[in-house]
């Protein structure tokens, strides 16, 4: 009887043992399709290139991140380049990326007018160009652009230094100087465009004051955005026109000009209890920056989430590969030189000591400890 116990046993160990194991396999069959099926999807979906300008600056760095990571969780291969700021560079990796299968190109130019030839290259071979933040000129093959509200931009980073100096409040005369972007990149004018708009009846009351009488964007362009240029463009400025004036307030379109500028302004004796530091603008809110609004020397900043241009573009790319019509705000304002082309704008957030914790730590874009 034992033994028949035994047997009985030992039969039922062996089904149970087998039960087991085929609910295991089924589990692993499981996985491997789930596995299998994202591989084909994301394969599907196709490569998408992705040339950005430059690591110098953060901003560009937070660009490339944030897009590598939503086209993935779309299911798309990105294959994200850097040029460093040289043009033959961005011009070879995006030709490889049209050899090489891209289904669509997203594109923050150095100089959007070399592209050309390549963008052509592209629409022979049914590829959708994205200019992305950088408009690119010259070409009727750009289907789409995603960028923030640009001249907007420029108003923020005036209305700031108004604001500040108490000009609407009829306070006056200040000396100004204006910095402007880098000429080939056509964001830089309407940087300046926004700003002037907003200094414009100041200007022509006499209440802002240009020593220099610098206007207009081929005077005070910044080449290539380099804040060792601007650091040298304020120094022959302070040379030439402020031995006993003071400088109030400077226009500086973007951060990295901005800290250039002020390391020129504390060189002279700016920035101390006895002379404190002039009102200085700047724009995306880039680490080194909030720093130093948060010491008192730079004033304010213009944030553009990244994240949210990489979700936009993301989700305009998704809808023209699926042959849907993407979403788009904006139709009228950006002419590249040859047609309009669809946009969709952002809203950039002015930043300053008063709301930099909100703006950028309580939204998630920093960590505290990255400031402090």
């Amino acid at each position: 009887m034992g033994k028949v116990i035994a047997l009985f046993d030992y039969k039922n160990h062996w089904r149970k043992s087998n039960v087991n194991l085929i609910k295991v396999s089924l589990v692993a069959l499981a996985i491997a399709t789930t596995a299998w099926s994202a591989a084909a999807t994301a394969q599907e979906k196709g490569t998408v290139g992705i040339s950005m300008p430059t690591k110098a600056s953060a901003r560009w760095i937070a660009d490339g991140d944030n897009m590598v990571k939503v086209f993935k969780e779309k299911g798309y291969k990105p294959d994200l380049q850097y040029a460093e700021d040289d043009i033959p560079n961005q011009l070879a990796q995006i030709e490889n990326m049209i050899t090489t299968g891209a289904k669509v190109l997203v594109i923050a130019a150095i100089d959007g007018t070399t592209l050309s030839g390549a963008l052509q290259k592209a629409a022979d071979k049914g590829i959708k160009v994205i200019a992305y933040d950088r408009l690119i000129r010259g070409s009727k093959n750009v289907d789409y652009y995603t960028t923030f509200d640009n001249f907007q931009v420029g108003v923020l980073q005036a209305t700031s230094i108004v604001n500040k100096l108490g000009l609407k409040e009829g306070k006056g005369p200040f000396n100004i100087e204006l910095f402007g972007g880098s000429p080939d990149d056509n964001n830089a004018f309407f940087f300046y465009d926004g700003a002037m708009s907003v200094f414009k009846p100041y200007l022509d009351s006499g209440k802002l004051v240009v020593r220099s009488k610098q206007l207009g964007m081929t005077k005070v362009g910044t080449l290539r955005w380099d804040g060792a240029v601007a650091q040298a463009r304020m120094d022959n400025l302070l040379s030439a026109y402020y031995g006993k004036e003071k400088v109030h307030a400077v226009l500086s379109p973007y951060d990295g000009l901005s800290i250039g500028i002020l390391s020129s302004l504390k060189g002279v004796g700016y920035c101390t209890a006895k002379q404190p530091c002039p009102v200085v603008s700047g724009q995306d809110a880039e680490v080194p920056s909030v720093k130093s609004i948060l010491r008192g020397e730079q004033f304010s900043t213009v944030f553009k989430d990244t994240r949210d241009l990489a979700r936009v573009t993301a989700n305009l790319v998704d809808a023209v590969l699926a042959g849907k019509q993407p979403e788009i705000n904006d139709t009228k304002t950006y002419n590249n030189g040859v047609k309009v082309i669809p946009s969709y704008l952002l809203k950039p957030v002015a930043v300053d000591a008063s709301n930099w914790r909100k703006i950028l730590i309580e939204s998630g874009y920093y960590k505290e400890s990255q400031i402090k």
